[in-house]
């Protein structure tokens, strides 16, 4: 690790004064701008072609399944493998099921591919990136901790968060732009390539040897890092809080029946939706590495939780089309705050062996449930219409952060510092 001559942990810079965290945020970007493109893209093609909302929950549900599955796994394997190598083919798996659904759903493909067969093999495909993504979080998460000192660990956490929002905001819109001006398989074309730029910018990181070799079988392994998160109570409270708001908030997975049927703007009026809760998330992050919200956490944590609920609600009542846009960007920032706090939590109260792991446990509490969450959501939308299932899912992300508040009061004027010596 390159260490710069003084460490400024007060800098808003510190972390990208890295070189290898400038190409590890490279990788980030390029590779969460194409995955944010695809689903996009998945999500607008896979409704125009079923007109069912529950076919839109179904591609949840099928990244889903294999995520969680193999998430403590891919943790165990992450811990003890070399990070860069894992990373490269966890890069190519998925770029392979990108370049699947681009053959499928090309138009030089229809006489070959009946349109019944489109949607099994996309869903067969975002099964095969689900795959991959089970060992995309631990590794990511550990590799970070190998390339900066643990006093800037805020830092980091911050920086990589506002990344992967940025990508986010960028991803989604010229996703819905392209598609709906230039069509799908030109979509999938940009894809690919900044899978492969992704696939570049690992080059540039270091081979970082594995920082724990199991003496233990894999189930003791595996039992050491779901032990380690359940006796930390407030890693598990802030794990169990973002699990049920995001299980319940999982209303963005509605927005392609939003945009064709509610509002009416099409391909390019769902990418830039989509890019206005990330905008919101971006933006809020920024500031957030000047003006950080660790000095009460939990109780940042329980407000930011009870206003993405809220805006939730607001977007799901709204007819007008940048209406919509204002309560989805104040969506991604309440949204942003939580993402800070909880990653910075798990950054600092994670030992270094064990952070594989631990990371495997968080993505099957938080990263798959926004994946269960838009099942839920497409089911609840079948069932009850899109809107009134969008209150619902508002609604019970704020009874979760009032019931949650209720029971954790003590905890709202601590610092983490002094949470961390109650709950360990």
């Amino acid at each position: 690790m390159q260490q710069p001559t003084i460490i400024d942990k007060k800098d808003p810079y510190a972390a990208l004064r890295y070189k290898e965290f400038r190409s590890y945020l490279g990788m980030r970007f390029f590779f969460t701008f194409a995955y944010q493109m695809q689903a996009v893209i998945i999500g607008f093609h896979i409704y125009h072609l079923t007109k069912d909302p529950l076919a839109l929950g179904l591609v949840g549900l099928c990244e889903a399944i294999p995520a969680i599955s193999i998430a403590l796994y891919g943790g165990y394997v992450a811990d003890k493998s070399e990070k860069r190598g894992l990373l490269l083919k966890v890069f190519i798996g998925v770029f392979i099921c990108s370049l699947v659904m681009l053959v499928v759903t090309s138009s030089q493909m229809h006489p070959y591919v009946p349109v019944e067969y489109i949607v099994p093999i996309m869903y067969l495909m975002v099964f095969g990136i689900g795959i991959a993504r089970g060992f995309f979080s631990p590794a990511t998460f550990s590799l970070m901790a190998q390339i900066v000192p643990k006093e800037i660990y805020p830092n980091s956490s911050t920086w990589n968060s506002s990344s992967w929002q940025a990508a986010s905001i960028i991803g989604p819109a010229m996703g819905g732009l392209i598609y709906g001006f230039f069509g799908i398989t030109a979509t999938y074309s940009v894809i690919l390539f900044f899978i492969g730029v992704a696939l570049v910018c690992i080059f540039f990181l270091k081979p970082h040897p594995p920082t724990y070799i199991p003496k233990d079988n894999i189930v003791k392994s595996l039992t050491e890092g779901v032990k380690f998160v359940f006796n930390n109570k407030m890693m598990l409270g802030a794990m169990s809080l973002d699990l049920f708001s995001v299980f319940f908030g999982g209303a963005v997975a509605l927005l392609p029946v939003f945009a064709n049927d509610i509002l009416k703007v099409g391909s390019e009026g769902l990418g830039f939706m989509r890019a206005a809760a990330s905008s919101g998330a971006v933006i809020t992050m920024f500031l957030m590495t000047r003006f950080s919200p660790m000095n009460k956490p939990w109780r940042n944590l329980l407000i930011a939780v009870t206003g993405f609920g809220t805006s939730i609600i607001c977007y799901g009542l709204s007819k007008n089309f940048y209406l919509t846009l204002v309560f989805l960007f104040m969506e991604g920032a309440f949204d942003s705050v939580s993402v800070i706090i909880r990653s910075t939590i798990m950054q600092l109260l994670t030992p270094d062996q064990m952070r594989g792991r631990v990371s495997a446990v968080n993505s099957m509490f938080i990263g798959s449930s926004n994946e269960i969450g838009a099942f839920e959501s497409g089911l609840t939308a079948k069932l009850m219409r899109t809107v009134p299932a969008v209150v619902f899912g508002g609604s019970m992300t704020i009874l979760v952060a009032g019931i949650t508040y209720m029971k954790t009061k003590r905890m709202t004027k601590l610092s983490l510092e002094e949470i961390n010596e109650h709950t360990t």
